[in-house]
This record gives structure tokens, C-alpha cells and sequence, in this order.
């Protein structure tokens, strides 16, 4: 009787070690399927590789803020936000870090259209003091901005390197590593690497 119970206990024991690796297995499979998330691009008036008209804009300081045009080695990242936006809040503090961890190459600008007073409240409560915070409503235009939060990269250039919805540190990251791939968007490097494997196969 003992040693019945042990071998049924002992097949158990197999049979649930089996299907944990073989589930192990399909969360594998289903990991290397997921695709990156990266920064959405919506339907916009720029293009990866086009030179932004360079513009000076005044800051909440009333600092001039020079945006495209030639940067001696550093790139620039607007981040287009609103103080009426509960994701832009919760983003802030990334591009807050974000400025910190990359500030070998990079400088930051949050840019909005909004009322003064609202920026303001917004730049005090969220610890933005460091970085420039300009308001204008060509600069969303020229960029076709429709949907917040919104980033986009231009380059050493003034080019714009990549661009989109931001809505996680991920997809703000994913704009950092798209520039390095030469894409607008990890999108746009997953649909070329897709085509490309589709060519091959």
C-alpha cells in the first residue's frame, strides 16, 4: 500500500514537472513573438531625415530657446505636454531623469500651447526648473502634434531622428534607440526587419 501511494505520488510529481517546462516552453515562444513597445507615430507633417526650420522661442522666463537648426554634437528632444494631461503628469518625472541620464548628448524642452498660469503650477510642481519650458502653438503645428504626450528627436543636425506618442519610459527610451537604428520609430525597424526575413525566406 505504502509503496503504491509512493509511485502514484512519485508519477504526480513527473507529470506536473513536465507541464510547468512545457509551459515555461510556450511563455518562450510567446516572449521572442512580442514585439518591443515603442513610441507610436501618427499620421505627421515631418519625416525622418528632414531638417526642422530652425526656431528661436522664448522660455516661461522669457530665455530665448533655439530649436532645430545645427547643435555642436547634441541632439534636442521636445516633449509636448499640458498641464491638463494626467499622462503627461505621470511622465514627467521620467523626462525629468531622462535629462539627468543623458545629458552627455542631449537637451530637453518641454513645449505646450496652453496658458501661462497652468505651465507654470505645472513646471513648480514637477521640478522642471532646469530645463526650458516654452509655449507655441507653430511649434505643435510644425510638427503636427494631435494627440499628447508627444516627442520628437532631431539630431546634431536639426533633422528629426524619430518621433511619436509617448505614453511609458519604453516607448521615451524607444525614440533614443530608434535614432541610433537610423528609424523613426522600433515600429518602423520591426516592419523592415520583417520584410527583410520574408525576402530571405
Amino acid at each position: 500500500m505504502m509503496l503504491t501511494s509512493q509511485i502514484l505520488l512519485w508519477t504526480a510529481v513527473i507529470v506536473q514537472a513536465l507541464l510547468i517546462a512545457a509551459l515555461a516552453r510556450q511563455v518562450g515562444v510567446l516572449h521572442e513573438r512580442i514585439a518591443p513597445a515603442g513610441a507610436l507615430t501618427l499620421h505627421q507633417k515631418v519625416a525622418l531625415g528632414e531638417k526642422a526650420t530652425p526656431m528661436t522661442l522664448a522660455d516661461m522666463n522669457g530665455v530665448g530657446v533655439a530649436i532645430g537648426g545645427q547643435r555642436q554634437g547634441r541632439s534636442q528632444l521636445l516633449f509636448f505636454a499640458s498641464p491638463d494631461c494626467p499622462m503627461c503628469k505621470s511622465l514627467l518625472p521620467i523626462v525629468r531623469s531622462a535629462a539627468r541620464a543623458e545629458a552627455g548628448w542631449l537637451d530637453i524642452v518641454v513645449a505646450g500651447d496652453g496658458g501661462k498660469p497652468g505651465y507654470l503650477a505645472m513646471v513648480r510642481d514637477h521640478g522642471l526648473d532646469a530645463m526650458p519650458v516654452v509655449l507655441s502653438e507653430a511649434l505643435g503645428r510644425a510638427f503636427g502634434v494631435s494627440k499628447l504626450p508627444y516627442a520628437v528627436l532631431l539630431d546634431e543636425e536639426g533633422r528629426v531622428a524619430s518621433l511619436g506618442l509617448v505614453n511609458s519610459r519604453e516607448h521615451l527610451e524607444s525614440l533614443f534607440e530608434a535614432k541610433e537604428r537610423g528609424v523613426a520609430s522600433i515600429q518602423e525597424f520591426l516592419a523592415r526587419r520583417q520584410a527583410h526575413n520574408h525576402q530571405e525566406a
